[in-house]
């Protein structure tokens, strides 16, 4: 399923201008102080003794900077980055091609590693531990296994999801890190630098306001930032707070940000059902939308919020909740997310 806070269509201009916006040292990289002094001891250690960095775990919901930070791990280590990514790794030998091609001290980035197929799970078992893999040549009482020695490299793994990784995968990573929503300080500094690569003046009350807007996570910062540099760019309107409330608004992105799906799930929950509870599948049913998508993108902020809980009986709307429904009586819900094109 495609996150809809990523553009499915974004062109290579556009990929290319979101990695400009990505820092490319720890030293840059804004947010998520505990985890950059481990990395910072972690790399550092493996610089003073001459060695590959232990294997890494990047762990954390989506658009908190675990593709950035696997990418600085290997500009810290001056050693080459491979891409790769969990679906596109369903046999033990598509595996076995990527870690043959690896060189000395090479970092091996896995997207999304815990959909890869248990296959290639068990292959990278042993080429995490041992820098081998076992070849199997022929088929029935022929076949036979051949060993290949592989070079010393270091995986750096990243999912969104840490609990669907077997335990034993999960326990050969020398280190895992766990990524957290940022707080709203952060994600200011996070969309100052932004505004200062894309050389977009902006009021630092405008830039507390698409912070406070932003679920806590830079990749939305950044995508609000644009469409504000967009709106200001039409409207040839100032770019202060004034100006960020008028583009947001345009956007369907409310004053806790929420989007037009968000707000579509609370208002159906606290006034078609009159709070709750109610059945996902009938949730969906109700506004037009996947069930999959309202359990893996629309409920965990609304959660995380105290806007929605849920019950053995099904979702229910919190007094929170039911407050913020109150206030946006009727959102209009027509099916399609408003921040798909944010």
């Amino acid at each position: 399923m495609t996150d809809p806070l990523i553009d499915p269509g974004a062109s290579a201009d556009e990929l290319a201008f979101e990695g400009a916006l990505r820092p490319t040292s720890l030293a840059e990289f804004v947010g998520q102080p505990k985890v950059k002094g481990q990395l910072e001891v972690l790399l550092q250690a493996a610089r003073l003794q001459d060695r590959a960095p232990d294997h890494i775990l990047l762990a954390g919901p989506p658009g908190l900077g675990k593709t950035t930070l696997a990418t600085i791990i290997g500009a810290e280590t001056g050693r080459p980055i491979r891409y790769s990514s969990g679906p596109a790794i369903q046999h033990a030998g598509d595996l076995a091609a990527v870690l043959s091609a690896l060189v000395p001290g090479e970092v091996l980035f896995i997207d999304e590693i815990h959909r890869m197929s248990r296959a290639a799970e068990e292959m990278l078992y042993l080429a995490m531990e041992d820098f081998r893999v076992d070849i199997m040549v022929g088929k029935g009482a022929g076949a036979s296994s051949i060993p290949l020695e592989l070079a010393p490299f270091t995986l750096v793994g990243a999912t969104t999801r840490s609990g669907m990784l077997p335990a034993p995968l999960r326990d050969r990573f020398g280190f895992t890190a766990h990524l957290e929503f940022y707080e709203t300080g952060d994600l200011e500094r996070v969309l100052a630098r932004s505004s200062r690569l894309m050389e977009l003046a902006i009021e630092p009350s405008a830039l507390a306001e698409l912070a406070g807007r932003s679920r806590g996570t830079p990749r939305i910062a950044n995508r609000l930032l644009r469409r504000v540099r967009d709106w200001l760019l039409v409207h040839a309107g100032s770019s202060d707070l004034d100006g960020v409330r008028a583009a947001l608004e345009l956007y369907d992105v409310d004053e806790a940000g929420l989007d037009r799906i968000d707000r579509a799930v609370l208002h159906t929950i606290a006034h078609r059902f009159a709070g709750g509870p109610v059945g996902l599948s009938t949730l969906a049913a109700a506004i037009g939308e996947e069930a999959d998508t309202i359990e893996s993108v629309v409920e965990p902020f609304l959660v995380r919020e105290g806007l929605i809980g849920r019950t053995p009986r099904g979702r229910v709307a919190t007094p929170s909740g039911m407050r913020h429904a109150r206030a946006d009586t009727a959102p209009g819900y027509s099916g399609e997310t408003t921040l798909d094109g944010v």
